[in-house]
């Protein structure tokens, strides 16, 4: 991604080495057990795609391309 010029933000836990080359932004979260590490990492991921859609204009509360399945029996 960086060879075509894009911006990459990584998520890493604490005392992680190695993101800042690899990345333009580092966010840090606390390191946990493994199992409870996806949980942490959401909450920066939903944040960011928050602020992004925000920066962008675009209404958050309304989703464009969200896929609906409808059951009807």
């Amino acid at each position: 991604m960086r060879a075509r010029g894009a911006h990459v933000i990584a998520i890493g836990t604490d005392g992680t080495t190695g993101l800042d080359d690899q990345a333009d932004e580092v966010i840090c979260i606390p390191k946990t057990d493994w199992l409870l590490q996806p949980i942490l990492a959401i909450v920066p991921l939903q944040l960011l795609a928050y602020y992004i859609a925000s920066a962008r204009g675009l209404n958050v509360d309304k989703p464009r391309n969200l896929a609906k399945t409808v059951t009807v029996e």
